[in-house]
């Protein structure tokens, strides 16, 4: 039935091939607390290490219950292969230093999540990878800044705080015509959008977030979508055209087809190199969490968007709101591509600016009760931050302005508790934001 179903909450429970435990027959997916693998014999760990069959060698690398979390996100990404990571933050590193290395450069969004943003501007520096920024109000900014030394392409699906969707088939269309991928990462929109319908060759995730759900574990994965030819010009991508010694020359772009017979050399080599040389797997425990997460993922979107769509109604309403900002109130082109990339909800995010600009931003988080005041977005609580001066608090100001964060902007990540009682809290921290302080009344 999974292998049949394209609907979301069945593939979340049934993806993959996973139907019970081969051992005990135990139909929820099991804990494999290991770190290794007992071989058959001589020959069977010789073909496994020299990637002449596929197994289990070291959980560094690959684990059974890691190895059901991922079946289950690629297919409910409508791709061919994931692998698991230990963050989010890992996810977007590994997804750009497995096309890219020392010299190399590749073209992002400036939409970014403020850590995304220190990760390209500085630490891959560092590492002799430059990033290019271009706004993606104007897809034709990509291709302006691409030369002979460009890899790949990075956006955010649903950045925040612009909360601007991102033009997807615009600038996958022009990836490909010189043979670049578009790497997206859609932990804002999961279930909601699937990019590489879209012509995305790649989907991260930080877990942590809408998949996982709960705000109890921390992980990311790498969505390979199978529909990138990594062969075609191989000046262009030299990692997977060229031979890679450290598996006595493998050219991961022609040697993964013929081992697995699909196009998942992006994965593959993601898993086989990076996993193996830089760590950053995702413990067990963790991918047993966020599987719990990953089975109510689509309910809790629908109740995500739901009520962000009846708080947005009231925010629009409150005299103590200079703007409101969601992807279906952005005006042309960039409103259009709501309703061309999302389907059955426009996401849980929501930003405010709040009348009384900074102090007044403070007064309104301080006053709300249910909300909680924490960095993460994503879970099933509803969460409130000011993001000048926690998650993008490293940003210039230049490019604070540039993500679209303003010294009163208010984050907001709408949970599923009801719409009645989130609404309620709102208003009531809303009103307080606007009442002069008492050392103002004195």
């Amino acid at each position: 039935m999974s292998k049949q179903s394209k609907n979301p909450e069945t593939i979340a429970l049934h993806g993959g091939d996973y139907r019970s435990d081969p051992a005990t027959t135990a139909v929820a997916v099991p804990i494999y607390r290991t770190t290794s693998y007992q071989f058959n014999n001589t020959g069977h760990a010789a073909n496994l290490f020299a990637l002449k069959e596929f197994g289990n060698i070291y959980t560094r690398i690959m684990n059974p219950t890691n190895d059901v979390l991922e079946k289950r996100v690629a297919a409910l990404e409508n791709g061919l292969a994931c692998v698991s990571v230990g963050s989010g933050q890992a996810a977007s590193t590994f997804a750009i230093v497995n096309v890219c290395q020392a010299g190399d450069n590749f073209v992002s969004s400036t939409d970014l999540y403020g850590g995304t943003v220190n990760l390209f501007t500085h630490t891959l520096k560092k590492l002799g990878i430059e990033v290019r920024y271009a706004d993606p109000s104007d897809p034709k900014n990509f291709e302006k800044a691409i030369d002979e030394k460009t890899r790949c392409f990075y956006a955010e699906t649903l950045p925040n705080p612009a909360l601007r969707v991102f033009p997807i088939k615009e600038v996958s269309d022009i990836g490909r015509k010189h043979n670049i991928p578009l790497i997206m990462d859609n932990t804002a929109a999961p279930i909601i959008c699937k990019p590489l319908d879209h012509g995305a060759a790649v989907v991260v995730h930080s877990l942590t977030k809408f998949i996982g759900g709960h705000g109890t574990v921390i992980g990311g994965c790498l969505v390979d979508g199978g529909n990138f030819d990594w062969t075609a010009d191989p000046k262009r991508q030299p990692l997977f055209n060229e031979p890679d010694m450290s598996y006595g020359g493998a050219k991961w772009g022609e040697v993964v087809p013929q081992l697995t017979g699909a196009n998942v050399s992006f994965a593959v080599r993601a898993r086989v190199c990076l996993l193996r040389d830089l760590g950053a797997p995702l413990a067990p425990d963790n991918a047993w969490g966020i599987i719990q997460g990953l089975e109510t993922a689509p309910l809790r979107m629908q109740q995500h968007c739901s009520n962000a769509t009846k708080v947005v109604d009231f925010l629009q309403k409150h005299k103590n709101v200079e703007r409101v900002i969601y992807p279906t109130l952005h005006k042309g082109a960039i409103g259009d591509r709501t309703k061309k990339y999302f389907s059955g909800g426009n996401g849980a995010l929501v930003g405010i600016e709040v009348k009384g600009g900074v102090e007044a931003g403070k007064k309104f988080i301080e006053a709300l009760k249910m909300f909680y005041h924490v960095a993460n977005i994503g879970d099933a609580r509803s969460l409130a931050i000011h993001p000048a001066t926690t998650t993008h608090s490293q940003l210039t100001p230049e490019e604070l302005l540039a993500a679209g964060v303003t010294p009163g902007y208010v984050r907001l990540s709408i949970g599923i508790e009801h719409p009645d009682d989130i609404i309620a809290d709102l208003k009531q921290a809303l009103d307080a934001s606007g009442k002069p302080s008492l050392k103002a009344v004195s």
